[in-house]
């Protein structure tokens, strides 16, 4: 190492602080309504065949982003799943032998994105589907990884699904990432990979990381659905996703532990109705709705988290100030530069993005 650059202090690696970028950002709109979806079919001609089987409308709306992550890649594509139907076909002599773990998500009538079955196939073999999902979110594995070199991956629903979680929670993180972090995140994914689909105490061993954000994801999950349970404890939780006690409280160290990522989740549903001016109940009935029942108590936890009383937060809410500092509490507790706490943060709902 150059002793000079060393001693003023510049990074040897000039843009290691830089932002993680897309190496392919495509859009459709690019294109006339005319032409948009044989666009959309040129980004995979040397992957699949695709045709447009039905369309809702004249346009095909599309977005292709495209990760480069060491030897892998991560995909997202938004495509007009409602009204449209597509199918793709592998190449009939392939020119790739990645393998690819694919995580539908369609639109609900909410509006939300909901995942369905992930699915784990070669490019190199033979298959053919139809779709009308609204999203794609697709991890490229190379051949080259120990657990990826097989032409024939057998692996449990449990594995797989575990899996695909990880694949989106790592969608989610990377516009937080660094172009420094990805020798961790190449580390981790074939790390956590491995420990998928050759589960060995190993493998398992040096994805505890990942392992944990994934496991992290479906407790926070369950404590979504859970919420307002008055019998929400920790040892339901454990039962409910097979974790131990003592994984429980180490999953939720960086977030100050399960109990208080709870009450902050139970405070934020508090806050969002004392802002809503259709709710006219009292504060302190909405309070005993999600389990504070002491008032007092109630108050100055509220205090502490958001800088107001629950009576301030409910003039402003009122007045329609919704958006102001006093409503954002989601955010990392802890340093999010190291990729475990950035996915574990951000599979609890803390990430950068979840501010409001």
């Amino acid at each position: 190492m150059d002793a000079r650059v060393t001693a003023v202090g510049i990074p040897t690696d000039p843009f290691g602080d830089e932002p993680l970028r897309c190496a392919i950002d495509a859009s459709t709109l690019s294109a006339t309504p005319a032409e948009q979806f044989d666009l959309y079919r040129s980004w995979f001609s040397g992957v699949a065949e695709i045709q447009l089987l039905r369309a809702g409308h004249a346009v095909f709306p599309a977005r292709h982003r495209v990760w480069q992550l060491g030897d892998l890649a991560l995909s997202s594509i938004e495509i007009p799943g409602s009204g449209y139907e597509i199918q793709w076909e592998h190449r009939r002599r392939p020119l790739l032998d990645h393998w690819m773990l694919s995580v539908p998500f369609s639109r609900s009538a909410a509006g939300e994105m909901v995942s369905r079955r992930p699915r784990m196939r070669c490019l190199a073999l033979p298959d053919v589907g139809v779709s009308d999902d609204d999203l794609f979110v697709t991890l490229f594995l190379p051949r080259t990884w120990p657990a990826t070199r097989s032409s024939k991956i057998e692996t449990s629903d449990a594995s797989l699904d575990f899996l695909a979680h990880y694949a989106v929670l790592l969608h989610r993180a990377l516009p937080h990432l660094r172009e420094a972090d990805l020798p961790h995140i190449v580390t981790a994914t074939a790390n956590i990979s491995a420990a998928a689909l050759m589960p060995t105490k190993d493998h398992l061993a040096e994805a505890q990381g990942p392992v944990n954000a994934v496991s992290a994801a479906r407790i926070a999950k369950r404590i979504a659905e859970r919420l307002s349970d008055p019998d929400l404890t920790p040892n339901k939780l454990c039962r409910a996703v097979g974790v131990s006690r003592s994984r429980l409280y180490r999953i939720f160290e960086p977030v100050g532990g399960v109990s208080n990522y709870v009450r902050r989740k139970r405070l934020l549903k508090t806050r969002d109705a004392l802002a809503d001016s259709s709710d006219r109940r009292t504060i302190s009935s909405i309070a005993e709705t999600w389990g504070f029942h002491d008032p007092s108590t109630y108050s100055r936890m509220f205090k502490t988290e958001f800088g107001i009383s629950p009576r301030e937060a409910r003039e402003l809410g009122w007045q329609g100030v919704r958006h102001s500092a006093w409503l954002t509490v989601d955010q990392p507790v802890e340093a999010a530069g190291i990729l475990s706490n950035l996915l574990i943060n951000n599979s609890l709902g803390l990430s950068l993005s979840s501010r409001q």
